[in-house]
């Protein structure tokens, strides 16, 4: 026994050594190959010329369609529905009626508090051509001097009572116009919250909302970083193709906008500022609540270097590209600008006639070894947003 296990460990060792010499020879085979075939360990990639391309760069927001003049109709004055001048949805003009409440008792009222002006005025003409005639006695030492100053009491009383009269008249006559609502400006009328024999109180319930239409605003939201861009915008002459929306329908809308104003504050909580548009809505295309797609030209226009967007790798919010030089490659940071489709401006980093990886980028480090597959031509035609 002792001696085939001492056999059996000779055989092991044995093929340890073999084992051990084979694969250091295996190895410095592979070696020996990939230094004479230093391509073995090259990444294959896609190149890609740069190129300068016609380009429309835009620039998209969601948007908001709202009205320049809104305002709830609500009744001043108590009473019942009588008459409903307009129909639902009806275009009106300003001044136009719209509601009338029973005008019954504020009538009433009214030739009351006219009657109560009149009496008191009456009474104020008697009053003072009584202080006159005494005031004459007086000179004359023919009346009390207590007489006289009581007839100017009288007076000061009825100027007061004339006072007051006038101010019910007027009370009566606003509660009397109260009961007949107008439009306060022109626009579009919406459906009506109450009927013809509902009773209201001042304020309670609303009757109707009333909105301007034409021109009407879109609203939307821009980052703070973006407020000094449009802020120049405002400030400058607004060319007729900066500002254009577009429908949910993805048409465009026919007539170009004009920014009039950018909100107070910016938002504490999201960063980001409310600016308004103005446009022409003489069809009445743009209703109040819409949304739309504001777009707004930026300084990509004209020829502009344009890659492919699958070319751009991202790090750390950061973008470059893997520059080719000879058999290897070189990492460059890009300043980016509007993304087209499948393509993207590079504002700074590329120049026209370079050549780029496109595909291989995930394998790729600064300085990698490259070998070109088949080479892929650059992007033939106009590149522009929509």
């Amino acid at each position: 026994m002792a001696i085939h296990y001492i056999m059996h460990q000779n055989y092991l060792g044995i093929l340890t050594v073999l084992l051990g010499s084979f694969a250091l020879s295996a190895c410095e085979k592979s070696q020996s190959q990939q230094q004479q075939n230093p391509a073995g360990n090259a990444v294959a990639v896609n190149a890609y010329e740069v190129t300068e391309k016609r380009v429309t760069g835009i620039d998209t927001y969601p948007g908001t369609v709202v009205p320049l003049n809104e305002v709830e109709l609500r009744p001043q004055v108590s009473g019942y529905i009588t008459d409903i001048y307009v129909q639902d949805g009806q275009k009106v003009k300003q001044g136009q009626k719209l509601y009338e409440i029973d005008r019954s008792k504020y009538q009433a009222a009214y030739k009351q508090a006219q009657a109560s002006l009149q009496s008191a005025k009456a009474n104020l003409a008697k009053v003072s051509k009584d202080l006159e005639r005494y005031e004459r006695l007086s000179e004359q030492d023919a009346i009390a001097r207590q007489r006289v100053d009581y007839a100017r009491t009288d007076v000061e009383t009825a100027q007061s009572q004339v006072a007051a009269a006038e101010a019910q008249l007027s009370t009566a006559a606003t509660d009397l116009n109260y009961s007949i609502i107008n439009a306060p400006f022109g626009g579009t009328i919406g459906i009506s919250q109450v009927r013809v024999g509902a009773q209201v109180s001042p304020g309670q319930p609303m009757l109707n909302t009333l909105s301007s239409d034409d021109p009407i605003a879109v609203d939307f939201v821009i980052n703070e970083q973006e407020i000094p861009r449009f802020n120049q915008f405002l400030q400058s002459e607004q060319p007729d193709s900066l500002f254009t929306i577009q429908l949910n329908d993805s048409k465009k809308y026919t007539y170009p906008g004009k920014l009039i104003t950018i909100d107070r504050a910016v938002d504490r909580q999201t960063g980001t500022i409310t600016l308004r548009l103005t446009f022409p809505n003489p069809e009445r295309q743009l209703i109040a609540g819409m949304t739309v797609r504001v777009n707004v030209l930026n300084q990509d226009i004209g020829e502009q270097v344009v890659i492919p967007y699958k070319a751009v790798a991202e790090q750390m919010g950061e973008y470059y590209v893997f520059v080719i030089a000879g058999d290897s490659v070189q990492q460059r940071q890009l300043d980016l600008g509007t993304r087209i489709e499948d393509l993207v401006v590079v504002r700074e980093g590329l120049a026209d006639g370079e050549n780029i990886v496109l595909e291989g980028i995930q394998r790729l480090r600064q300085g990698s070894k490259i070998r070109l597959d088949t080479p892929q031509p650059s992007a033939g035609g106009q590149a522009a947003s929509n």
